[in-house]
């Protein structure tokens, strides 16, 4: 029973040495794929942080449980501003916009139309949409007149559908792979608001790590082509604690959705204890942002994203 009680004392002891490691190597600057990879788990430390905490508290371990008490102070500085920091908005038009990353593989098409009949949103963005995606699709467009899709074999295949008339579209090849980032104005009401729909690569080697940011450090440059109300909606394949996220916000002077309604990690489903919030609504000084929620699954493994905006 001794050696029993020793081993899981040992185990704790471990837990709390990777979880206080992560939660500090985390904060440095390096520009490191693996680095910032870890990077994005700050809910998971605090939560790890916060269970060690008691049992070191019980067992009157005072450096361990001294230690755990900062680092569940550090994670709940990066978490809890995302539930408490909502900034207030003026009476507008209301437009509910739905972010789905449907995964290019996933068959289960219906679940997607169940959702869009439940949450009924004005705008729809879909990524990794595949020709084989793209004719399912085609049964939207009695609801959604307007539409523009460049549907790509592989997992960046992108779409959009609108209530809203459409009063121009195009898409770019972002660099460096040419995966397709969508550039749309609508009419809401008598103004123009401007979307940029774009969905960058994993970043899970030093190469796709390179790839991903160049991909985001071209988005401000397409964003300034826009004057007014504007909208980034997108899988960023970042959380909002990676240094190349906030050089993004930075930038383009958007702000999160997410602000005040929580973390809401969306990826990946088949892991939930791991989800991290990778799929991302950043909105203009102009817009108001009325509430934010995921949606149920659908087969993909991201959940969708609907924001309701006020302009």
């Amino acid at each position: 029973m001794r050696g029993r009680l020793v081993t899981l004392v040992g185990l704790s002891q471990a837990a709390a040495v990777l979880t206080i490691a992560f939660s500090i190597i985390t904060l440095l600057p390096a520009d490191h794929f693996a680095l910032q990879l870890f990077s994005h788990f700050r809910l998971q430390y605090l939560v790890a942080a916060s269970l060690l905490l008691l049992v070191f508290v019980a067992l009157r371990r005072r450096v361990y449980a001294g230690a755990l008490l900062l680092v569940c102070l550090l994670n709940a500085s990066f978490i809890l501003p995302w539930y408490f920091d909502a900034q207030e908005h003026e009476a507008g038009i209301d437009l509910t916009l739905l972010l789905a990353n449907v995964l290019s593989s996933n068959t289960e098409f219906e679940r997607l139309f169940d959702l869009l009949d439940e949450e009924d949103p004005d705008v729809i963005a879909l990524l990794e949409v595949s020709p084989n995606w793209l004719v399912e699709l085609d049964a939207l467009r009695s609801d959604y007149p307007y539409s523009y899709a460049e549907a790509r074999d592989g997992n960046f295949g992108i779409a959009l559908f609108s209530r809203l008339p459409i009063t121009s579209v195009e898409h770019v090849d972002s660099p460096p792979f040419g995966y397709p980032t969508i550039f749309a104005s609508l009419t809401v009401g008598e103004e123009l608001l401007h979307l940029v729909a774009t969905h960058p690569m994993i970043p899970v080697s030093r190469t796709f790590f390179e790839a991903r940011n160049e991909q985001l450090e071209s988005l401000p440059g397409l964003l300034q082509k826009s004057v007014g109300a504007t909208i980034l909606i997108a899988d960023l394949n970042t959380g909002m604690w990676e240094p190349n996220y906030r050089a993004l916000e930075e930038a383009t002077g958007l702000r999160n959705s997410r602000r005040g309604f929580g973390i809401l990690p969306t990826w990946p489903t088949f892991m939930p204890f791991a989800m991290i919030p990778i799929d991302h609504v950043l909105v203009s000084q102009e817009i108001g942002v009325k509430s934010v929620h995921t949606g149920r699954r659908i087969g993909s493994d991201h959940l969708p994203l609907v924001v309701t905006l006020v302009l």
